[in-house]
């Protein structure tokens, strides 16, 4: 795939009625997953049919993921669980402890579905999808932090050496502590080839020099938006962009350089859980960004 922002062909969603399956479920789960508040799940079943409208009506084929007992709230975000290169899928080995179960879980659903597998990250080596972000077609920036560790960023450029030129590792920020849900799709969102949104207090200066040096104009998303995800944006084609609602500055400052933004309320499936658009889904084919 190589591209965040080629025009989205196919992407692994899991429906929010089969990541939180019944109200009990989602009560025993919540607090331990360190959600901010309970989903509800008849509310979160609405604004996820409503998301996943957008990405039909962008021409999106979804392959939903099915509902699965070894997992739990978290696998919604799909995103984390592997990383997609040209030779298939890179399954993830999950720093959050509940969350152990999900590569596998996805390996099972892409083998029903034909896709690939590349490898797996294995052993005391962790690494989480959304560390993991595209700048070209030959460039992958890694974030190292508390979801991805040193020997899975060495395991990593193992698996992608045949397709990749440069692996940027981007120290990420303790920011707030291990428990958090940081990444460092946290604080960027690829918009087309040569346009990225970004939280710039987060970003490491060496970072960010590396992106303007490859001609990448920068969209800052203003302080008062980053806790409402207004970084965390899904391009489903260059300059297309599917966001959460919410975010009015950041929408008017994407608005302002010819990008066009699709809203979508995420209160129950990305606020309390800590992830947007860009988590929701694990893109899996792309045309050429």
């Amino acid at each position: 795939m190589e591209s965040e922002v080629g025009k989205l062909r196919r992407v692994a969603v899991k429906h929010a009625r089969d990541a939180f399956g019944d109200p009990a479920a989602v009560q025993r789960q919540w607090r331990d997953l360190r959600y901010l508040a309970r989903p509800d799940v008849t509310a979160a079943t609405t604004e996820y049919a409503r998301f996943l409208a957008l990405l039909e009506g962008a021409g999106v084929e979804t392959l939903p993921l099915p509902s699965d007992d070894t997992v739990g709230l978290d696998s919604l975000y799909a995103r984390d669980a592997s990383i997609v290169c040209q030779q298939g899928v890179i399954l993830c080995n999950m720093a959050k402890p509940q969350r152990r179960t999900e590569p596998a879980a996805q390996e099972a659903a892409f083998r029903a579905a034909g896709i690939p597998i590349r490898g797996r990250i294995t052993g005391d080596a962790t690494l989480e999808g959304g560390d993991a972000c595209w700048i070209d077609e030959r460039t992958l920036a890694v974030g190292r932090g508390y979801r991805t560790n040193e020997a899975g960023i060495h395991q990593l450029r193992d698996l992608v050496q045949d397709c990749v030129d440069e692996v940027i590792v981007v120290p990420l920020p303790h920011w707030h502590g291990p428990e958090d849900v940081f990444h460092l799709m946290s604080i960027v969102s690829p918009v087309d080839r040569d346009l990225f949104l970004v939280y710039a207090p987060l970003m490491p200066v060496p970072f960010r020099e590396a992106l303007i040096s490859r001609g990448i104009e920068l969209v800052e998303v203003p302080a008062a938006e980053f806790d409402t995800l207004g970084c965390n944006v899904l391009a489903v084609a260059p300059r297309e962009v599917l966001m959460l609602a919410g975010n009015p500055e950041t929408r008017a400052r994407l608005e302002r350089v010819g990008v066009t933004v699709r809203e979508f309320a995420g209160r129950e499936i990305c606020l309390k859980g800590g992830g947007g658009p860009t988590c929701l889904t694990r893109p899996l084919m792309r045309d050429g960004g």
